[in-house]
């Protein structure tokens, strides 16, 4: 079924230099890869109407100072951390005027951010997915949209990840628990 574009919004989770550039602080070959389907994935959505919403991890340099269960640069290290190159996106994505960048400060995009005013401003229901890490980011962020009642799509070969088989168990456990999953080749939008 076609996606309707005044109702849809690509969200594009994390493609930052730490996660994407091999000088990042987090750099997986994979999530490099990525740019590509991501980037033709985002000229689709904005080429129908569909808007695009991109989502950085940035990290103040104090966050965790004082957490007393989970501290993420214990558990990932130092990375994507507030006015760093590591933190902004990945050069070869292209911010448009009307897009929308969300910062967040930890995996779900959802959580203390604007994200969800603004596809309530927007009328946008459906979802499409795609980013990095599978597994983490992308996933916590697409449970979060289904909890929500948004229609959470995650676009399984558009995404970054560290083996494959963290990719695999993100699309099943979404596909499984909360959503639905597609391909690029799969998705097509109502012509207005």
């Amino acid at each position: 079924m076609p996606y309707e574009p005044t109702e849809t919004a690509v969200i594009v989770v994390d493609m930052q230099n730490g996660f994407c550039h091999p000088d990042g602080s987090l750099y997986a070959e994979p999530s490099e890869a990525a740019v590509e389907p991501v980037t033709a994935l985002v000229d689709r959505a904005r080429a129908a109407g569909a808007s695009v919403v991109y989502t950085r991890d940035v990290h103040p340099p104090e966050q965790f100072d004082g957490a007393h269960y989970y501290d993420e640069f214990d558990r990932w290290g130092e990375h994507v951390v507030e006015g760093s190159w590591d933190a902004e996106l990945v050069g070869d994505l292209e911010v448009r005027d009307g897009d929308h960048v969300v910062e967040k400060h930890t995996y779900d995009a959802f959580y203390q951010t604007n994200l969800e005013g603004y596809l309530n401003a927007h009328g946008i229901d459906d979802l499409l997915i795609c980013g990095t890490l599978a597994n983490v980011c992308v996933l916590h962020t697409a449970g979060s949209a289904g909890l929500r009642d948004y229609r959470p799509v995650v676009v399984e070969d558009a995404l970054g990840y560290i083996t494959e088989e963290h990719r695999e168990y993100a699309v099943d456990h979404a596909d499984w628990l909360f959503g639905e999953t597609a391909t690029r080749d799969s998705i097509a939008f109502e012509e207005n």
